[in-house]
């Protein structure tokens, strides 16, 4: 089956983005068919552009129920930057690669990216608005300015940030086209029983308890490559690889292996219990770092691989659990 939309960037017009429907879609609503090839931007998101006319078919208004049909033209008018809520905050972070169009930074495990119910400060949004004096893309909204992809709270590693609209629309289209590389490394519990796996899972809202993902035969496409780095005591270091990037894929692919995250509060269960009480060793959170990116800056154009060392917290597990 082929792609249902390809999306391309008008020359001169770097706010309008136009995608044509290949195949009908007759069971997707509008709001989850933007979010599906646009997946760094919300569903929510997208319904608020639909509300405010923004999403057009074929120059006519559309609602987030429609269902896209083959050989429909849908613009995206993506908004201008407009002032944040969140106030800028004078937090340390640390800077990869920075030009006048992005930043990629090592961000903190712990470090909330956004302002959220619980977090009106101290997150990476606050920060970035104070090292950027404001100049950031106003794509993602209010919360979000700047915001082209999302770590979890604990998750720890490398991020993109768009400084401006026409940088986050070029990243948007290499996240949403697969054309990134992104290489985490995670400790598990217990070890693997192959030094290589390929999980390739649907995933989707668990059935019964909302927050989570779950493998589901009828969810979302989900690849992930994992390779055993190191063998620990009672665990492993794996190197795992996104070609999809759906919502906690990794964490709940390595659970679908039988080896959780170590720390994970969600996924982590009883394997994590039993990993402790092997081991001794209590993790401060879920042990999973965005190791690489790999991208194409709008600037150059020319392929920029970038990495995060780990994190202290992740060096001093991994001296705790050498095999003795």
């Amino acid at each position: 089956m082929g792609q249902a939309a390809k999306p391309s960037l008008e020359r001169g017009m770097s706010r309008r983005e136009t995608l044509r429907v290949e195949t009908s879609q007759p069971k997707a609503r509008m709001d989850k068919f933007l979010q599906e090839h646009f997946p760094e931007t919300s569903r929510g998101t997208f319904q608020r552009l639909i509300e405010n006319g923004d999403v057009q078919v074929g120059g006519e208004q559309t609602k987030a129920t429609h269902h896209p049909r083959a050989g429909e033209a849908i613009t995206i008018e993506w908004p201008e930057p407009i002032a944040s809520e969140a106030l800028p905050e004078d937090i340390p972070l640390e800077i990869l690669f920075e030009d006048n169009d992005l930043l990629v930074l090592n961000k903190s495990a712990g470090l909330v990216v956004h302002p959220a119910a619980g977090h009106d400060t101290g997150t990476l949004v606050n920060a970035l608005l104070h090292h950027c004096n404001g100049q950031l893309s106003g794509i993602g909204g209010v919360a979000r300015p700047g915001i082209v992809h999302r770590l979890d709270k604990d998750t720890s590693g490398c991020i993109v940030v768009a400084k401006n609209n026409a940088a986050h629309l070029a990243l948007s289209v290499q996240f949403a086209e697969r054309t990134t590389t992104k290489i985490y490394h995670a400790l598990v519990c217990g070890q693997p029983s192959k030094p290589k796996h390929t999980v390739k899972e649907p995933l989707a809202r668990h059935p019964v308890h909302r927050k989570k993902i779950a493998v589901t035969p009828n969810g979302r496409e989900a690849h992930t490559d994992f390779r055993v780095l190191e063998k620990l005591n009672h665990s492993a270091l794996m190197e795992s690889t996104l070609h999809t990037g759906r919502t906690h894929q990794i964490r709940v692919h390595l659970l679908h292996l039988g080896c959780p995250v170590v720390g994970d509060a969600v996924y982590g269960g009883r394997p994590d219990r039993a990993f402790t009480q092997a081991t001794g060793y209590t993790a401060p959170r879920q042990m999973l770092h965005a190791f690489s990116l790999g991208f194409d800056p709008p600037a150059s154009g020319k392929r920029l691989t970038l990495e995060a060392p780990l994190p202290e917290d992740f060096s001093k597990a991994m001296d705790f659990l050498q095999i003795r």
